[in-house]
């Protein structure tokens, strides 16, 4: 599919799109996780107060610039300081942990905090190789067996219609209603999402190459079930909002530090952003990044609304979740007021 091309007929507004928020909780250089804790919830309550949705957390390992390794507990810390929106992983990675350890986590947190808890499900390693030995997980370990892992996990959450282990039960857990969704970066999880009538979201903040084709694939595969009765996508995308299209370009510098670093093999902390990033890579290195954030804004809130119309037509998105690795917290929190300004005025 052509990106220019809408890739869903049904017509929404940009103000009826519900929007929410993917923290990485970033440590910044000159930082510490506990510094990042702080302002995550910070930020979670300022968001609650702004009218977003969802306020998601992502399990990463073995990288210094995020905070989010122990999601569970993370996601615990921001429901207890905040009331109504809905705080969830986005995601965890299910072949990093046993169904029934997740299934009691998530119970746990479902029942300290009724209503307000998702759990957004990866197959990725969300680490490199020395990570995933130390987290236990198989080299040979490609998430082929995710399917099953999920399937054991439904089983402990709603034993009347999925099988877990035979004797085994998770409590808390079992009974609860724990909204699941399949996250992905490729048509794997798509396909199954729409299998099994799950809502869907994809990672395009990273993944952009696989964006159009992966909703058309979840759309199409899609089978009704007692969860969703049609398709539900939620697009994840990065976006970084101030005064100016001019300072918005250089906040989001900090952004592209930190996927160059990726690309050369060093993740490291969140660095403060620049007047420009031309000395820092190479032709080769900016062009690779500039394709992986291709489906990235930054810019004022005029320009921000504009951009979100086009990519609204392109994806038919049913949610928005959005990720800012912004340096300095204050113009964070701005970006995110700013956002759903325009979100709301759109």
């Amino acid at each position: 599919m052509n990106e220019n091309q809408p890739a869903h007929k049904e017509t929404k507004s940009l103000g009826e799109i519900p929007i929410s928020i993917l923290d990485l909780a970033p440590v910044i250089v000159g930082g510490t996780p506990a510094d990042s804790f702080r302002r995550s919830l910070d930020l979670a309550q300022h968001a609650e107060q702004w009218g977003y949705k969802r306020y998601w957390l992502a399990e990463h390992h073995n990288m210094p610039g995020i905070a989010s390794s122990a999601t569970s507990l993370v996601i615990g810390h921001i429901a207890a300081g905040t009331s109504s929106i809905r705080v969830g992983s986005g995601g965890i990675m299910l072949p990093n942990h046993a169904p029934l350890v997740i299934a009691e986590q998530f119970g746990t947190l479902e029942s300290m905090y009724p209503g307000r808890i998702d759990l957004g499900l990866g197959r990725a390693p969300g680490s490199d190789q020395p990570a995933a030995r130390a987290l236990r997980r198989g080299l040979g370990s490609d998430g082929h067996d995710f399917p099953e892992l999920l399937s054991e996990l439904r089983g402990y959450l709603n034993p009347s219609q999925y099988q877990g282990v035979p004797g085994v039960r998770a409590i808390p857990g079992e009974g609860l209603n724990i909204p699941i969704w399949l996250l992905g970066s490729s048509g794997f999880s798509a396909q199954l999402a729409g299998q099994l009538g799950l809502p869907f979201a994809f990672a395009s903040h990273f993944a952009p190459d696989y964006l159009l084709p992966a909703l058309d694939l979840y759309r199409s595969s899609f089978r009704p079930s007692e969860v969703l009765d049609k398709p539900h996508v939620m697009v994840g995308i990065n976006i970084i909002t101030a005064d100016t299209d001019e300072e918005a370009r250089r906040l989001a510098t900090s952004q592209q530090q930190q996927f160059l670093n990726i690309v050369r093999g060093r993740p490291g902390m969140l660095n403060p952003p620049v007047d420009s990033m031309e000395p820092l890579w190479t032709p080769q290195e900016k062009a690779y990044v500039h394709n992986s954030l291709r489906f990235s804004v930054a810019g004022s809130k005029d320009t921000v609304r504009e951009r979100l119309q086009v990519l609204l037509e392109q994806t038919g998105a049913d949610e928005w979740i959005v990720a800012g690795q912004i340096y300095d917290h204050q113009a964070r929190l701005k970006s995110y007021h700013l956002l759903s300004k325009a979100v709301k005025e759109g």
